[in-house]
């Protein structure tokens, strides 16, 4: 997908009418992940494209972004997924992008939204290096990082690392003191590598907010490790 630039403004300028009833088109965002089986792994399931939606439902309202753009990019963002050791999980938010364009310009969706739509798909990605250049777009990966984070970011990081096969942490050095994190061999690991620098990537002052309430708690579990593990703890 190409990386032109989606000035916020232009795309105003060129509103079209509001959705008015979302219950029948979130029906058919649904209808359409069940078809297209997105889901890579357990953590990329439909509750995490719900709690996503309704997250980012939440930050567009506190940052006054346009739902016509956020909820379809919210519902649709992962509706192609790759595993996260496939060789080209890189590509998974472009090919996403492609094909919710595709899918909403078939269903009728008000055009003028489309491409501020696959643009914020594509920018959510923590891997996919697109920088979000709209409101709708930081909204929406801000939704995404936020599902990383916390109780429930802890829960899909294990059942992700469990699918992987790989170890809960390393003996020698649990927390990463000592050496740089690896977590395609330890599951703790991911937290180092990228969970608990999250909240600094945050777009919008809600995200920011509630990641750095969420991040808190990954710390507090793993004071709480450390104890059980009779290690001394993170530094």
């Amino acid at each position: 997908m190409g990386r032109r630039s989606f000035r916020s403004d232009s795309v105003r300028a060129a509103m079209p009418p509001s959705i008015d009833d979302w219950s029948a088109w979130t029906s058919r965002f649904a209808s359409f992940l069940d078809d297209a089986a997105a889901a890579a792994d357990a953590a990329h399931d439909r509750a995490h494209v719900e709690r996503v939606a309704a997250t980012a439902r939440r930050l567009a309202r506190a940052e006054g972004a346009t739902l016509e753009v956020v909820l379809p990019a919210a519902w649709l963002h992962d509706c192609v997924s790759l595993p996260k050791d496939a060789p080209d999980r890189a590509q998974a938010a472009a090919r996403a992008a492609e094909a919710a364009r595709s899918f909403l310009a078939e269903a009728g969706y008000p055009s003028a939204w489309l491409a501020p739509i696959a643009h914020a798909i594509e920018a959510h990605s923590y891997s996919g290096d697109v920088a979000p250049e709209t409101p709708e777009a930081r909204v929406v990966q801000d939704a995404d990082r936020l599902d990383a984070l916390g109780a429930v970011g802890l829960a899909r990081c294990f059942l992700v690392g469990g699918a992987l096969g790989n170890a809960l942490y390393a003996p020698d050095d649990p927390f990463c003191e000592e050496r740089p994190p690896d977590d395609d061999t330890y599951v703790l690991d991911h937290l180092y590598a990228k969970l608990l620098h999250l909240p600094e990537t945050m777009q919008t002052e809600a995200g920011r907010a509630e990641a750095e309430r969420r991040a808190q708690f990954l710390r507090t579990y793993l004071d709480r490790l450390a104890e059980e593990i009779g290690h001394a703890g993170p530094s």
